[in-house]
């Protein structure tokens, strides 16, 4: 298939690029860091040998919310963006931009996305996890009151957010002591991203605004493959939560899932049943994952042509408003 978009592809700036070594083994780093770093030669040929026609990138993670000063991580979120809207600018026909924004301070956050969304032309933006505040084992899930004025923002600015993984701190992951390799995309990006996307969806944050919508990689966070069993214990849990609704339906409504790094057909028709081939999008997660290798499974797998339109292109363009 040809003309496709994709939206979970991540590139760094020199101020971020050495948080992303530890995702690479020894021997590996080279080429990866090569990779992060160059967006306008070997991704551009890549992307088109590949068929996809756009793609919306993001800092590398944890990235701005990795960084505890607030005002750090404003500079560092404003030269993101600013170099990001450079590149943008220069091949606005191939590429997009997902802000980079300072959750560590509210306001400050809602002032650079509306920044990002009115001057810079951006098609929303993507946070990488919890935020570390004011010291590395100090965090904040987006759930804390203190981001209510910041979601009004969003809701008012029309644009989705982009809820992508990030490692849970040491003190928070004894489950994965001693076995690091179940760490980062083989367990624990997951594990801790479903569980922060299940804050969002039980806080109420999606009846109070319910023009948000979130966007889920990996195929939802496994999120899909349990959605029976979490409304289902949230029925006769013996504390309510404050959601009106259960969380299928929030997914279903508010949610976005993308295919980065699961080219699995089997899972693919799972997320289709579950939340309907209307809300899932094409996404690679370049350059941890490979145009190529994504492009080859997507473009033969097993469902139909109507619906490989609507995920490879045709909702990111509803979703995003590109022509």
């Amino acid at each position: 298939m040809r003309d496709k978009i994709t939206l979970e592809e991540h590139f760094a700036i020199d101020l971020t690029i050495e948080q992303s070594k530890i995702y690479a083994k020894p021997g590996v780093w080279e080429k990866l860091r090569a990779d992060l770093l160059d967006v306008e030669q070997q991704r551009l040929e890549r992307m088109s040998e590949s068929g996809t026609a756009f793609a919306i990138l993001s800092l590398n993670a944890p990235g701005t919310q990795g960084i505890p000063d607030p005002k750090e991580a404003t500079e560092v979120a404003e030269r993101a963006n600013d170099a990001l809207a450079d590149f943008v600018s220069r091949h606005p026909r191939q590429l997009g931009g997902f802000a980079a924004l300072p959750m560590q301070d509210p306001d400050a956050a809602g002032r650079e996305l509306e920044r990002c969304i009115r001057d810079l032309g951006f098609h929303g933006f993507m946070v990488n996890g919890f935020a570390q505040v004011g010291d590395p084992d100090t965090i904040v899930y987006y759930d804390d009151p203190r981001f209510n004025d910041f979601w009004k923002t969003v809701e008012n600015l029309g644009k989705p957010f982009y809820l992508h993984p990030r490692d849970p701190l040491p003190a928070n992951a004894r489950a994965f002591q001693n076995f690091p390799w179940l760490g980062a995309p083989t367990w624990a990006f997951a594990m801790e991203t479903s569980t922060h996307a299940l804050r969002l969806l039980t806080s109420g944050l999606f009846d109070r605004h319910p023009k948000l919508q979130m966007i889920l990689g990996h195929m939802g966070e496994c999120l899909p493959f349990h959605i029976w069993r979490i409304d289902h214990a949230l029925q006769i849990a013996p504390r309510g939560n404050p959601a009106k609704r259960p969380v299928s339906a929030y997914l279903r409504d508010n949610v976005y899932i993308t295919t980065t790094g699961v080219f699995h057909t089997p899972a693919m028709i799972m997320t289709m049943l579950t939340v309907g081939s209307d809300h899932i999008l094409f996404s690679v997660d370049y350059p941890f994952e490979i145009y190529a290798e994504a492009a080859a499974w997507f473009d033969t797998c097993e469902i139909s042509e109507a619906d490989r339109r609507k995920i490879g292109r045709d909702n990111a363009r509803k979703v995003f408003g590109l022509p």
